[in-house]
């Protein structure tokens, strides 16, 4: 493999190392394409309610507007990827970017939920690309010694946005003259700016190699994610969980899945090369990866709704209460990454992390609707600090393990199986959430008055209920929304598992770009 300066390239950033403010300035575009690319996955999270009694939806139809972005961003995520180990990694980004305007638009200006949920998987095509490739040019402009001062400003930009998302929406919402369409809207004009901040910032050496993209493990992998994603989400509720339906997707899904090992195996450019997953640290950060999607997005994305239906609070106040796990990240991602930078140590923030996490996740298992907003903010920061410590080092240390030639397959996998967790935390707890809410309802008011209140049917519109009714159906959403956080927090244990048998290995002190060259000189002179 071979790398030359692009023309356009100024003197020096192909073949040296990018300066300080050269890669501040580089930064200053992915960050903005970050932010808005997460934050389509959470800004709706306090509109929904609202979104949903509109456009006349279900509480399935609101896991669904979460679930298709997060499932579109995670099956292409991999072949964003890939594609940036081959391809110019600066246009990729942007063509990633203009698919999510797109959906943004389509969104934006939907009538019907059939078409919202299309417009959310164009959407999660674009945000797939973006979260991938954005860490993919930091690796590659950036020696992994220094990556933590940079990588830690990122992981807040990366937490912020997954957190900050219902605090804007809640806004946009309660806004008389912006409404929850701006939910979407409101990603456009920061797209494009980043479009424009990348075209002018971002230079990196082009390469430049024959290759053929593993279509068939896209579609496969794409496939049978899919088909255990819709499973798990339908079933409850649409079929019983012990039926030929659920026999005839699990068996189907797991079967895709199990002929996209097999082609990955035998491709000459797998989407997922196997061969990575020879590294201890890879394979252990990726199922530390999986784990804190599930507990983190499954946990936290019902967390909106509980603040409105439980504890009674308008879309604004519900995204102003989550701003203590916003600013518990913000600061320990910003610590850690600097601590990293300084002494060269990142497997305590990754054991501290995990472990903070859980903490937190104990914690918030035992909010009910009586639970005041001092407690519940100071449970909220500690998970957020356990979150920050954790979720952008868990990259870092892969990224640091992998040659430099497979940065691109390494971050993605990561990304890949972290969306991939969000997505099924989301779909299954949601499906947990509508179960128990629908036979606690049940339980307390009667068959009638169960189907109110959760399955398939309409989410209660709460100022048309009496205040004997009101008071059960907010005591149902918060016993039920506590009940998910504490399947979250062994998921949660599981992750520190994980990270304590991670094997600390030195921070490389060279750009992925200059490992890269220097791997290519190294293997024209064996030959």
């Amino acid at each position: 493999m071979t790398a030359t300066a692009a023309p356009t390239d100024p003197p020096g950033a192909g073949a040296g190392r990018m300066s300080h403010r050269e890669v501040l300035q580089a930064l200053s575009g992915l960050m903005v394409g970050m932010f808005v690319a997460i934050l389509a996955s959470t800004v709706v999270a306090n509109a929904l309610p609202r979104i949903i009694a509109e456009l006349n939806g279900s509480q399935t139809v609101y896991t669904w507007i979460v679930t298709t972005e997060l499932l579109a961003m995670t099956a292409t995520v991999p072949l964003w990827g890939k594609m940036a180990d081959l391809y110019s990694k600066k246009l990729l980004i942007q063509l990633s970017l203009g698919l999510f305007v797109v959906g943004s638009l389509i969104a934006g200006l939907a009538r019907t939920v059939e078409i919202l949920l299309v417009s959310r998987v164009v959407q999660g095509i674009g945000a797939g690309g973006m979260t991938a490739l954005a860490l993919i040019v930091m690796a590659a402009m950036i020696p992994p010694r220094e990556l933590g001062r940079y990588a830690g400003i990122f992981g807040a930009v990366f937490g912020v946005g997954t957190i900050a998302g219902p605090l804007i929406g809640g806004v946009l919402v309660d806004t008389s003259w912006l409404g929850w369409r701006w939910c979407f809207l409101i990603g456009v004009p920061f797209s494009l700016l980043s479009i424009a901040l990348l075209q002018r910032t971002l230079h990196l050496p082009e390469v430049r190699r024959k290759a053929r993209i593993d279509w068939w493990g896209a579609v496969l992998i794409t496939a049978g994610v899919s088909t255990l994603l819709v499973w798990s989400s339908l079933a409850g509720h649409r079929f019983a969980w012990a039926s030929g339906w659920t026999a005839l997707m699990v068996v189907g899904g797991l079967a895709l899945l199990a002929l996209a090992v097999w082609v990955e195996s035998r491709v000459p450019e797998p989407i997922i090369p196997l061969r990575i997953f020879r590294s201890r640290t890879v394979t252990l950060t990726t199922v530390a990866s999986v784990l804190v999607g599930v507990a983190l997005f499954g946990g936290t994305v019902f967390l909106s709704q509980y603040f409105q239906t439980s504890l009674g609070k308008s879309p604004t106040v519900a995204g102003l209460m989550s701003l203590p796990m916003i600013l518990g990240l913000l600061v320990s991602s910003t610590v850690a990454g600097q601590l990293i930078t300084r002494y060269g140590r990142w497997k305590a923030y990754l054991v501290a992390g995990a472990a903070v996490m859980t903490v937190g996740m104990l914690l918030l298992s035992t909010i009910d609707a009586d639970t005041g907003v001092p407690l519940l903010s100071l449970y909220m920061a500690v998970l957020g600090t356990g979150v920050g410590m954790l979720m952008q080092n868990l990259v870092l240390a892969a990224q640091n393990d992998v040659p430099a030639h497979e940065l691109g397959a390494a971050t993605s996998v990561l990304t890949f199986f972290r969306s991939m967790g969000g997505a099924i935390g989301v779909s299954v707890l949601g499906a947990v959430l509508a179960n128990r809410v629908t036979g606690l309802l049940t339980e307390r008011l009667g068959p009638a008055a169960g189907a109110t209140g959760g399955g398939t049917t309409e989410v209660p519109d709460l100022s048309a209920l009496p205040a004997p009714v009101l008071a059960v159906v907010r005591d149902a959403y918060a016993t039920a929304t506590s009940e998910l956080f504490l399947i979250g927090a062994p998921i949660a244990f599981l992750a520190l598992v994980a990270v304590v048998f991670i094997r600390e290995k030195p921070l490389h002190e060279v750009s992925g770009d200059e490992r890269a060259e220097q791997e290519a000189a190294a293997l024209t002179a064996m030959h």
